[in-house]
């Protein structure tokens, strides 16, 4: 079993989850692609992952 706390617990969810990710790139205009990202900055990984986080949080907000 992995220790990686980034695991997806559905994995039906795992192309939901990419797709979402892949949007929220788009958003802050970082241009992923499919597969390995290794080539893109910190800041740049760090603002999509901070896209996501604000946009689940919005989602929770509008469901409360």
């Amino acid at each position: 079993m992995s220790n990686n706390s980034n695991s997806i617990n559905v994995p039906e969810a795992r192309q939901a989850m990419e797709q979402f990710k892949m949007e929220c790139a788009n958003e802050v205009g970082v241009n992923l692609k499919q597969g390995y990202n290794g080539d893109i900055t910190a800041r740049q990984a760090g603002s999509v992952g901070g896209q996501m986080v604000k946009k689940m949080i919005e989602a929770y907000e509008r469901n409360m």
